[in-house]
């Protein structure tokens, strides 16, 4: 907890330290504050603790950081030493910190790190924190490191509450469109002369799911830019429709459950048109004739597809809420839990 005197420490000198913890293509799950030993052998003695105590984001501000590290080995643990990191930008005083003596089997100790925190920002924003201990003895690891996540702001309710683009117009009104940036968009005629009409189902990769129940020309997918959404329920994967625009539609989606931990999987679309439907692995589900432009139907001998992609769920875990990738390129209609 930050004291009142803290809000009055000069900035920090310290250089800003980045933090890159990142699983692509790979299921990860970390609950919050725990830590796991690195090095040799180290699933096999996973013993020492390393937490982080929570943080204060209420800045701008100095925030005070307890970090504690536990020898659970059989060893005594010396050479202790702990190194400390917030997101990329914010200072950290000092960086990493000795610790005296030596810990016997089950003791602890604690060291305190000061960072610089910014200005909150508004909207759903998860923070990831970094502790590491280097050491000698112990579990014989060598090493081991803890990461926190904190939390501001609420997931968006559902995928509908974040559409902020519109893929779909009628052929007499295109000009409500610009699926591509350019100003194109889907036929709603011809969706609909392949069964997808506004609430439609859509069986996709063992999931049931809905296409957008929304007017031709209003706001009908979301343009994925790391939106966090609701999402409830459990199942082996979870399933998105889509498609994309570009040939470079591809991102993580991390998804995290109740329990605190996360699990991260990559995943793309083909661009709607031109690629190889099953490019970045993805299964076809949809082609269209033609496509909606701002001066009316046209491009009648192209087809225009939308595609099913997933990434795997942790099958006794509930989900709490999804954040999407970080790619506009990747426009997503509706997501669903297959079982």
């Amino acid at each position: 907890m930050r004291s009142a005197s803290a809000r009055l420490v000069t900035p920090l000198r310290a250089a800003a330290v980045a933090v890159g913890a990142a699983v692509a293509g790979a299921v990860m799950l970390v609950p919050a504050g725990t830590a796991v030993a690195a090095g040799p052998g180290a699933a096999a003695t996973a013993r020492t603790e390393v937490t982080i105590s929570p943080v204060d984001l209420d800045g701008p501000a100095v925030s005070t950081v307890k970090v504690s590290v536990k020898n659970a080995g059989p060893q005594r643990l010396r050479s202790l030493k702990v190194s400390f990191a917030g997101p990329a930008g914010w200072a950290v005083q000092p960086s990493v910190r000795s610790v005296s003596g030596s810990l016997a089997t089950g003791a602890s100790a604690d060291t305190t790190f000061q960072i610089q925190v910014p200005e909150k920002r508004s909207g759903f924003v998860i923070r990831t924190f970094t502790a590491t201990a280097t050491y000698q003895g112990g579990d014989g690891a060598g090493a081991a490191t803890g990461t926190r996540t904190e939390r501001s702001g609420t997931p968006q309710a559902s995928l509908a509450a974040a559409y902020n683009n519109v893929a779909i117009t009628d052929e007499s009104a295109t000009k409500a469109g610009d699926y591509d940036g350019e100003g194109n968009s889907f036929s709603a005629q011809k969706l609909a002369a392949v069964g997808l009409t506004p609430g439609a189902a859509v069986d996709a990769l063992g999931a049931k799911l809905t296409w957008p129940d929304v007017p031709a020309g209003t706001k009908d997918n979301v343009a994925s830019s790391g939106q966090a959404i609701t999402l409830g329920g459990k199942g082996s994967r979870l399933v998105f429709l889509g498609s994309g625009v570009t040939s470079a539609a591809t991102g993580n989606a991390t998804v995290y459950y109740t329990d605190g931990s996360s699990s991260t999987g990559t995943f793309g679309f083909p661009n709607w048109s031109f690629d190889p439907v099953t490019a970045h692995g993805a299964t076809l589900i949809k082609s269209t004739d033609g496509r909606n432009r701002q001066d009316g139907y046209g491009n009648a001998t192209v087809k225009y597809s939308v595609f099913a992609h997933s990434v795997a769920l942790d099958p006794a875990k509930t989900i709490e809420f999804v954040v999407l990738p970080s790619n506009a390129n990747v426009h997503i209609f509706a997501m669903a839990i297959a079982p």
